[in-house]
């Protein structure tokens, strides 16, 4: 069974289309998984990003989802940046059709904005990570 750590929540910040959302941290030693989450509120999450070690069928690969009454399609990306106990940053944009995702190693990413909104005010982070900066711009 997995047990999801809430590591942190930030609620009311705006994360408007066109600003770059930032992300450092590190996976702690052991870590199966973690995942950050923008959206509206913790039901209503537009994009899912889940950078998955070694969890169920899937290692070392990155998949991004939506849920809004129940999750969609899986989408998955094999470049995959993160080790256990090194930093990471990855940086999040949006436009109204897509999220764009740089990951550490350059790997550019996207995924389809499903919502189609043009802000968000939720973000969380969950799992075996400890976050070291979050900055808006």
């Amino acid at each position: 069974m997995l047990i999801s750590v809430q590591v942190f929540t930030v609620k009311d910040m705006t994360f408007k289309a066109g600003q770059e959302l930032t992300i450092t941290g590190k996976p702690k030693s052991g870590c199966s998984l973690f995942s950050i989450n923008i959206g509206h509120d913790a039901d209503n999450i537009a994009l899912h990003f889940n950078p998955r070690f070694n969890y169920e069928s899937d290692n070392n690969v990155i998949v991004c989802n939506s849920n809004r009454g129940g999750w969609g399609e899986e989408v998955k990306e094999h470049s995959f940046p993160f080790d256990q106990g090194e930093a990471f940053k990855v940086v999040f944009s949006f436009n109204n059709d897509q999220f764009y995702i740089k990951l550490s190693n350059g790997t550019m990413m996207s995924f389809p904005n499903r919502f189609g909104d043009d802000s968000f005010k939720h973000v969380d982070v969950q799992g075996d990570v400890k976050v070291q900066g979050i900055k808006l711009k």
